[in-house]
């Protein structure tokens, strides 16, 4: 069975109240492949992808280390079913020369993959299924996190004012977010430093 090699392309708001829409597209076609995830594993995603540094270890990054320590290494993640809307996915993993696979979550999968930097493949007919064309081959990427404002979120006022403050403000904004785990505001504030910066 063909097998079709991923890339993650971003991150956005879901439909429903905490779901994320984790979108992969295909290496070398124009097809796109929408996930829903949960909010915990989006954050996980968009964290390492933007480069920034928790408070705390994630999950994730103890699952890295906890690996790194034993030898063990991600090979790489496949998207191998889809079943009644749910897709599977698993690790191929090698530990001194002797692979195994282990099944995961998709979402997770994904999480892992962008810390290990391992290759994400799907099959011919998930695709097929699940994939969306897109005409668009512009090659930006979307924002990781495009959030839905609230007007009941008290951190809403604050995204909408990030422009006019001073870089030291920034600062200890994004001091407050990492201290709170909002990472997808701190990857939002510390854009905005590096606007500030040029």
């Amino acid at each position: 069975m063909s097998r079709i090699k991923l890339n993650v392309l971003g991150l956005s708001t879901g439909t429903s109240s905490g779901s994320y829409t984790l979108i992969l597209g295909e290496s070398n076609g124009t097809r796109r492949l929408p996930i829903v995830i949960g909010s915990f594993e989006a954050q996980a995603i968009a964290i390492e992808i933007e480069k920034i540094v928790p408070f705390r270890p994630m999950t994730h990054d103890l699952f890295l280390n906890f690996c790194k320590q034993f030898e063990i290494q991600i090979v790489e993640i496949i998207i191998y079913n889809l079943h009644e809307g749910v897709f599977h996915a698993k690790l191929i993993c090698e530990q001194h020369g002797e692979m195994r696979e282990i099944d995961a979550r998709t979402s997770d999968s994904i999480a892992l993959a962008v810390r290990f930097k391992c290759p994400i493949y799907t099959y011919e007919d998930i695709m097929e299924q699940a994939g969306i064309e897109v005409n668009d081959e512009s090659p930006n990427m979307p924002d990781m996190i495009d959030d839905e404002e609230d007007d009941d979120n008290p951190m809403v006022e604050m995204k909408k004012n990030m422009s006019s403050m001073s870089i030291e403000e920034l600062n200890k904004q994004l001091d407050e977010s990492l201290k709170v785990e909002d990472y997808a505001l701190a990857a939002r504030i510390r854009d905005e430093i590096n606007n500030k910066k040029k």
